[in-house]
């Protein structure tokens, strides 16, 4: 048995949103659209019908009210399920406080582990979709997990160290 190869460190701002990035990969539910299809049509005609009897007291004449309802309940439909689309893959930042708790990243011979505050997750190295040395920060995706981040900040500008620390991940991993 080799010894480990340990990094650990604080996750900034930058890397937090780069971490909300590579977890979100751009999926949203069928659920969330579901409900933003059914919402949609409701709030429009509800907007259609407060828009013509608003219209029609102010007297202004059958087409108008027509048009003008119609126009209203077209843009309140479209950014009401615009928006609701929106809120369903974004989250507040740092939801977790994941910026204020140390990260420890070990890789050891079955596993890949890692340690936020009093929490500890085991990373079979099968599980291991990707190992990526981008500029600033190594990205591991995971099977089934939300992706990890280690900053270069964390090698203490120690590029051989960082160099060694991905070969190792990516040789585990076989990736």
């Amino acid at each position: 048995m080799t010894a480990p190869d340990k990094i650990s460190g604080f996750l900034d701002e930058k890397d937090q949103k780069r971490l909300a990035r590579l977890s979100r990969r751009g999926i949203v539910g069928p659920t969330a659209i579901y409900y933003a299809g059914v919402t949609a049509p409701i709030i429009s005609a509800s907007m259609s019908v407060m828009v013509k009897n608003a219209i029609e007291m102010a007297g202004f004449s059958p087409y108008w009210q027509w048009f003008l309802s119609a126009l209203v309940a077209a843009f309140a439909g479209i950014s009401w399920y615009l928006i609701f689309i929106r809120w369903s893959y974004r989250s507040a930042d740092d939801p977790f406080g994941v910026t204020r708790l140390e990260t420890e990243v070990c890789a050891l011979d079955e596993c890949l582990q890692v340690r936020r505050g009093g929490i500890e997750t085991r990373i079979d190295w099968a599980s291991i979709l990707s190992v990526k040395a981008n500029r600033g920060f190594t990205s591991v995706l995971v099977k089934g997990a939300d992706a990890l981040i280690i900053p270069d900040v964390w090698f203490n500008k120690d590029k051989q160290a960082r160099r060694n620390f991905v070969e190792r991940l990516k040789q585990k991993a076989g990736v």
